[in-house]
């Protein structure tokens, strides 16, 4: 057991069940309260507990109602500061004992976002949420930080406004002071990462058996339209089980989260978070959902055991992602999102180089690398297509399918490293399946995919039948503009066009030399994309349109920017922007003005993209 980005002893004392005992202090953005560890031992003799901290008040630590000495080292680089509670010299291995922090988060933490009443929908009342992946839970509660050490947890949380956390709701009572007291248990052991909070006027509208979905009242008519459909998260559910295991978590509900929520969606367990960029009008993102879902058993059931091994995490939930979408809306859709995967791949690779260790699928973070700078599409994409080409490798999914679902029973409730699932691989297929389809699972060269850097080193060659129209009408425009003959095109080009038909479309002129600013007019004044709500074809549009300094479009990306703080958005248009012509200044000054609007993780992020802090 081993993680480079923990500085906790955790082969000497592993944390069993942790509790939380909260108040909510919207006038201070505080939590203060305190967290009972359940510990035990790993060997003998042991002395000191070091948990990890980032920018936490530590008031007190007790053990059996005696208080405890503590020293609280200086910051580690992105890893925050160690904190190493002295005890009492415990001789054997396997003893338990429990301590007390008091202790309350500070305004600096980076896991927890306060929105004043003015930064919500409804405008009336204060919010807060959580975001712990990757090493953030540090700065929400003093913890083993690590998704090697997995917990039950237990939470009372007291406040002035409806609370829910990725646990299950147990009851809530009557506080002091017209407060509630809301309680929670999560009984299946999770990373700390996992824990999670989101507390404000929140309303509820079921929308599946075992599903509903929580935001402001002013948005749960249209989160409800969006997610609703023919019960799709009950389709997506029970797809899921049909592929691998019973769900487990009971509950699968969504929390629609205010605009500054800096991803897609995070997988918390029993209630995941969403950007409300998903409330696109249209029911085009339930490919994110479907993603969440697929969570439910890898990465939170079966867990990376460390960040160097975030691959398993999402490069496996892709892979389910697009298998529950292939056995409901058929495999040429499972084909078509894993073609504009590959493109999404790419993109990512070129950004960062395709010599980068960013690009690797085990990437190494000694040294205090922070998991953050190594975010990218690299371990979702890279890592689907290390699992397609074994499936293809195999004889298919009549022999891959039943391997994924006892790959999830063998290690449902486990942190696992990437050797431990090579090997179980090996293991599974030669005792299933005999030593001639072990040598065919070993002659992948694991080495490339995984320890080299860049793009796979085979092509999947994904069928093309759903993309042949964009990609078509793509090369149709790269012709077009040589002459700048634009008479061949009309309205109703994109007429039958699906959303990610549109947007494949635009990624694939993206691909090609800059536009001309008189083509970009024409394209605009054809299928008027601007206009467009969609928020994944306005990213490919306003990058088509910056990559050609097309300034009328600079106005447009400032809006998109500072309306939402969803990473995937924001990111790549802050970086484009500051390299447009004249649009280094606005891009700067965007950001300082609405610096306020972001997600912590996200202001760092985007203040490495657009120069105004020290890139890693």
């Amino acid at each position: 057991m081993s993680d480079p980005s923990t500085q906790a002893n955790i082969k000497q004392v592993i944390t069993e069940h942790i509790h939380l005992n909260w108040s909510v202090d919207f006038s201070k953005h505080i939590l203060k309260g305190n967290v009972m560890l359940d510990l035990k031992t790993l060997v003998d003799n042991v002395d000191r507990v070091v948990l990890d901290t980032s920018y936490l008040d530590i008031q007190s630590i007790s053990l059996d109602g005696h208080l405890m000495e503590f020293t609280l080292e200086k910051r580690y680089a992105s890893l925050g500061s160690a904190l190493t509670v002295h005890i009492s010299l415990i001789p054997n291995t396997g003893t338990r004992f429990k301590l007390l922090i008091d202790y309350e988060t500070t305004t600096e933490s980076t896991a927890i976002q306060f929105l004043k009443p003015e930064q919500t929908v409804g405008g009336q009342h204060p919010y807060l949420f959580s975001q712990c992946q990757p090493i953030h839970s540090r700065s929400l509660l003093p913890c083993q930080d690590t998704p090697s050490v997995k917990i039950t947890y237990s939470a009372f949380v007291t406040s002035p406004l409806p609370v829910v956390m990725s646990a299950i709701h147990t009851s809530t009572d009557e506080g002091n002071d017209k407060l509630q007291i809301y309680r929670f248990e999560q009984p299946i052991p999770i990373p700390t990462y996992l824990i999670a909070i989101a507390v404000g006027n929140l309303v509820k509208r079921d929308i599946g058996p075992r599903s509903a979905v929580w935001c402001e009242p002013q948005m749960i008519e249209a989160a409800a339209w969006e997610f609703e459909q023919k019960q799709e998260v009950e389709s997506f559910i029970r797809t899921g089980e049909a592929l691998l295991t019973p769900y487990k978590w009971g509950r699968y509900d969504l929390l629609v989260l205010p605009p500054s929520f800096p991803y897609g969606g995070m997988e918390n367990p029993c209630l995941t978070f969403v950007t409300p960029t998903l409330l696109a009008g249209d029911r085009s993102a339930t490919n994110v959902i479907a993603h969440e879902i697929a969570h439910s058993w890898t990465g939170n059931l079966v867990t990376n055991n460390s960040w160097e091994h975030f691959w398993l995490n999402e490069g496996w939930t892709v892979f389910v992602e697009r298998k529950i979408i292939g056995r409901l809306n058929g495999e040429k859709a499972r084909q078509f999102s894993a073609l504009s995967g590959w493109k999404t791949l790419k993109e990512s690779v070129d950004l960062v180089g395709e010599h980068s260790h960013k690009t690797l699928l085990n990437p190494d973070l000694s040294n205090g690398a922070d998991p953050d700078d190594f975010f990218s599409r690299v371990p979702y994409e890279k890592g689907f297509n290390l699992l397609y080409h074994i499936e293809k490798v195999v004889g298919g999914p009549d022999i891959f399918e039943p391997f994924m679902k006892a790959y999830i029973e063998k290690f449902a409730c486990q942190s696992i490293s990437t050797d431990n699932w090579k090997q179980f691989l090996f293991d599974y297929m030669e005792k299933k399946h005999g030593t001639s389809m072990l040598e065919k699972v070993r002659s992948v060269n694991y080495d490339i995919w995984i320890h080299h850097p860049g793009m796979p080193p085979v092509d999947p060659e994904f069928d093309t039948t759903l993309a042949d129209a964009s990609l078509k009408l793509g090369h149709r425009w790269e012709e077009a503009i040589k002459n700048e003959n634009f008479s061949s095109f009309s309205a109703d080009d994109m007429k039958d066009f699906t959303a990610g038909q549109k947007v494949l479309f635009l990624e694939t002129i993206l691909d090609h030399k800059p536009f001309s600013h008189p083509s970009l007019h024409e394209m605009n004044k054809l299928y008027n994309i601007t206009n467009n709500h969609n928020p994944e074809i306005r990213l490919r549009w306003q990058l088509l349109c910056l990559k050609a300094d097309y300034e009328p479009i600079y106005s447009e990306v400032v809006r998109f920017v500072t309306e939402q703080g969803r990473m995937k958005y924001v990111r790549p248009l802050y970086r484009s922007l500051h390299l447009a012509k004249k649009g280094a200044q606005l891009a700067v000054d965007t950001y300082l003005q609405h610096k306020v609007f972001y997600h912590p993780i996200a202001a760092q992020l985007i203040e490495k993209d657009i120069g105004l802090a020290q890139k890693i």
